[in-house]
């Protein structure tokens, strides 16, 4: 093959999408390149020529990583790819303005839980240490955007950054461009077995919320967190092992408990997103969710911002009789 796009016929393209639904990044690399051409051609025709060119190529190759293994007929990748840069399309064309595109993730409907999505594709060892090659500032909203599943608009991103939505938007489009590159300059390196690290973090999530029942959060934080622990809400530091501490028997005291619905799992970002329970009581006491957004260092975890999610405003559309 000699890299020119077009040449690929359908066997060509079939074995080189076998072989990136195999975790090959160098094949899904040359699939991108190979029908980079008609997949500009659909952006252009439906956005016109532009900047939102370039995002939605960016974007629609960040879903071809994740949702390489959703193609059932290897044969058929290019019309999969230009359906893919479509969708990215007519999602940003939806948007009331033009200067904040696709607020939500487009996700294919497969019937498949994100949890399932995210094990099956987007924890392939080669994406992930990708996304490790990243600097920490663009590595968070990506991690947020791409691998959460209650922490995903661009207004929720800023609130947990504690940056503003335009920050949200530029780190994320510097993001996509390095995450490309990156996967390019990884493809012959050893990878990480990432779903028996995030086995391992889901198993630990639980532990630690079990451990806190019992009343010893306190021996969890010793053996897991750094000494210098840092809790932030906002991007602004409030404390660091008393407040985890006193927060979580005050949630405790209170009745309220935790309940793991996901997580993300990197060697230098840990993600545990909660479902909060209220007491029967109170049932208004605590916001539905809680994400733990967790940095580790030397093997423990060194900062820990939470995301709260907010409660969904009442309707006001009348009460059924």
């Amino acid at each position: 093959m000699n890299g020119i796009p077009g040449d690929v016929g359908p066997a060509e393209d079939a074995a080189l999408t076998r072989a990136a639904q195999s975790g090959d990044v160098s094949a899904l690399a040359l699939l991108l390149e190979r029908h980079r051409p008609g997949m500009r051609a659909v952006a252009l025709s439906l956005l016109g020529p532009g900047p939102d060119v370039d995002d939605v190529m960016q974007e629609a190759a960040l879903m071809a990583l994740r949702r390489i293994g959703d193609i059932r007929d290897p044969e058929a990748v290019g019309p999969w790819l230009r359906m893919v840069v479509r969708n990215c399309c007519r999602t940003l064309l939806r948007t009331a303005q033009r200067v904040e595109p696709m607020e939500a993730v487009p996700l294919t409907a497969s019937g498949a839980t994100p949890e399932q999505v995210l094990q099956t594709h987007a924890l392939r060892d080669w994406v992930w240490e990708a996304v490790e090659a990243l600097t920490p500032t663009l590595r968070l909203p990506l991690v947020l955007r791409y691998f959460s599943t209650s922490v995903t608009s661009y207004q929720q991103i800023a609130e947990a950054c504690a940056v503003p939505v335009s920050t949200v938007r530029s780190r994320l489009h510097q993001a996509r461009g390095a995450l490309a590159q990156a996967l390019s300059a990884i493809a012959a390196s050893a990878h990480d077995d990432m779903s028996r690290r995030t086995e391992a973090s889901w198993q630990e999530a639980r532990e630690t919320l079990a451990a806190a029942e019992r009343g010893e959060f306190g021996k969890v934080i010793k053996d897991r967190y750094s000494p210098e622990v840092s809790l932030l809400a906002g991007g602004q530091r409030l404390g660091g092992t008393d407040l985890l501490l006193a927060g979580m028997d005050g949630d405790l005291s209170a009745g309220v408990r935790q309940h793991p619905l996901h997580v993300v799992a990197g060697r230098s970002l840990v993600v545990w997103e909660m479902e909060l329970i209220s007491p029967s009581d109170h049932p208004d006491h605590c916001p539905p969710g809680v994400a733990w957004i967790m940095s580790v260092d030397g093997g423990r975890f060194d900062r820990v911002s939470l995301y709260h999610t907010a409660r969904p405003a009442p309707s006001s559309m009348p009460a059924p009789t």
